[in-house]
């Protein structure tokens, strides 16, 4: 799935849904929250999909490990 300000990514059991707008602190914009809906509502009908993370690109991102 590829969308303009925000990637879509399936690794293992894990889709991560990574916010790409570090220019403006990834704020969420209404353009931008129906692309995170529809991202969600993606992983959601994966199959192969447990875990659904949304992080944040750049410096204004919290870092998660697992």
């Amino acid at each position: 799935m590829k969308f303009e300000t925000l990637t879509y990514a399936v690794d293992d059991r894990i889709a991560t849904i990574m916010l790409n707008r570090p220019d403006r602190l990834n704020a969420i914009t209404d353009a931008n929250r129906a692309k995170i809906r529809q991202g969600g509502q993606a992983a959601n009908l994966d199959q192969r999909v447990h875990v659904i993370v949304l992080a944040g690109a750049g410096k204004a991102s919290v870092q998660v490990t697992t």
